[in-house]
């Protein structure tokens, strides 16, 4: 961040941890007094593990829990204000895994809902003040997070070693970004066919379960006693300005 900020005019880099809330709270004041106000906001902290919800280790769910929906609940708690004043937008990044539950992402997937109920909840809060809210949903992504998290022992059980849906090219979903952040569009979604998906989930749910089948029982014991970590790397340990 601090490299492409350095390569834009008038550009500003902050580093901050968002489960660190008191530390995230001073570099978003910063950022704000820095920039003059706050128009837009991108909620996109996240990171992802294969988690057993029974046998598997209950630390990598507080974590998931800690940075998806606490961290994103600060962020919105935090820029907020700024937002309504400015008639500005916050985008929240959920994911398709709000919608269709794999095994194993048990808990991914409920934070990843959290952000969803997040979202669709402070957009009628912040409807009076004419800002305005989005929402993200993306399938599984060309990322090191996607090649992770599919590269388990459990995960080659489960769905062969490949995301359920295949793996989708970055590029686009960048560009879907850009394009809602400046429509301030309701919904963002890439690929497009996870559009659809979203109003059909509980069929697409069911249809899943039936897909997956009986590889699920072996999948679940050897995440088990694979324990796997978390697909993101966490290099902030606390929140600090960068010199950028």
């Amino acid at each position: 961040m601090a490299e492409v900020a350095a390569r834009l005019p008038h550009a500003t880099c902050y580093e901050g941890d968002v489960t660190n809330r008191s530390g995230y709270e001073r570099v978003v004041e910063r950022a704000a007094k820095k920039l003059g106000g706050i128009d837009v906001v991108v909620a996109n902290a996240g990171v992802a593990a294969q988690l057993p919800l029974v046998g598997g280790n209950p630390d990598t769910f507080d974590r998931m829990i800690a940075v998806n929906i606490r961290g994103v609940y600060d962020t919105i708690r935090t820029a907020g204000p700024y937002l309504m004043e400015s008639g500005g937008y916050a985008l929240l990044i959920s994911s398709l895994g709000a919608a269709v539950h794999l095994p194993l992402m048990g808990g991914y997937s409920a934070s990843k809902a959290a952000v969803e109920a997040l979202g669709n909840a402070l957009r009628g809060e912040f409807a009076p003040s004419g800002a305005r809210v989005g929402i993200a949903y993306f399938a599984e992504l060309e990322t090191d997070m996607t090649r992770r998290g599919f590269g388990t022992n459990a995960a080659r059980q489960a769905f062969g070693g490949r995301a359920v849906s295949g793996v989708a090219p970055l590029a686009p979903a960048i560009d879907a970004l850009v394009r809602g952040i400046d429509g301030r569009r309701r919904v963002i979604v890439s690929p497009w066919w996870v559009r659809p998906l979203l109003p059909t989930r509980a069929i697409a749910q069911r249809v899943l379960e039936l897909a997956l089948g009986s590889r699920v029982a072996e999948a679940v014991a050897i995440a088990r006693r694979e324990d796997a970590p978390l697909t993101t790397e966490l290099p902030c340990p606390s929140a600090i300005e960068s010199p950028a």
